[in-house]
């Protein structure tokens, strides 16, 4: 995979949830029911951090070649963190 087409892939994951991310505030909007705006962030809390994961993941293999394995272990040491972090209450 080249360079060009792995940041192309990392830019259309995130136009794909900022679009996502849009719907779903209309959707909200639009029903009028507490309950069903709950269920969408509820689907939003899913499907935000599997984007931030694939993002992530497509970076570091984009930099797999260019930075040391320590510093690939760091960075995914981080996005690990960054997900046990968010899963603790």
């Amino acid at each position: 995979m080249t360079e060009e087409y792995l940041l192309r892939t990392m830019s259309y994951l995130r136009f794909l949830s900022a679009a996502v991310e849009a719907t779903a505030a209309v959707w909200m909007l639009r029903s009028h029911r507490l309950e069903t705006a709950v269920g969408i962030n509820a689907s939003l809390g899913l499907f935000g951090p599997t984007i931030f994961l694939l993002v992530s993941l497509l970076g570091l293999v984009g930099l797999a070649g260019k930075l040391p394995l320590a510093k690939l272990a760091l960075i995914g040491a981080g996005v690990g963190l960054v997900f046990l972090g968010a899963s603790v209450n």
